[in-house]
């Protein structure tokens, strides 16, 4: 069955809160109004997943393709996994991309995330384009990005 990549309801072409934002797991608070002007890739995923981590290596190849065209990308942690092994798990496989921590649910709750992996694409006016629960196809979602990437 293929994978389709569709807008999502309630938040298509509605642009996100340029306050709204994530910390990292170094700490650093980064806002989604700083990455504007550039897609953006939020992969929502949990240390006990499976299906998350197996997509892993793949979200780390396409950061690396893409992150010198402008794509901005952070895996973020669901509100309820614990901080300890998701910080073990990141440090001890050296994601290129930014991991973040979202505790108390403010990215998750307002994206409407229940279930992971679950990825959330957004254009450079920081509007959902594109969703997917589960493994993305990363071919369709290669495409995506470099239709934005010419966008502009």
């Amino acid at each position: 069955m293929p994978t389709l990549w569709l807008g999502h309801g309630y938040l298509e072409g509605r642009s996100l809160s340029p306050d709204l934002g994530f910390t990292t797991i170094q700490g650093q608070r980064v806002s989604l109004g700083e990455w504007r002007g550039r897609p953006v890739l939020l992969a929502f995923w949990a240390s006990n997943c499976r299906s998350c981590l197996e997509e892993m290596p793949e979200l780390a190849a396409l950061f690396r393709d893409y992150e010198g065209r402008g794509l901005r990308m952070a895996a973020v942690a669901m509100p309820y996994d614990l901080p300890n092994r998701v910080l073990s798990l990141a440090g001890k496989e050296r994601w290129p991309f930014p991991v973040a921590l979202d505790p108390l649910g403010e990215l998750a709750g307002a994206l409407r995330v229940e279930l992971v992996p679950n990825c959330y694409l957004l254009n450079g006016d920081g509007a959902v384009v594109a969703t997917r629960l589960g493994k993305p196809d990363f071919r369709e979602l290669r495409e995506t990005i470099d239709k934005l990437l010419r966008e502009g």
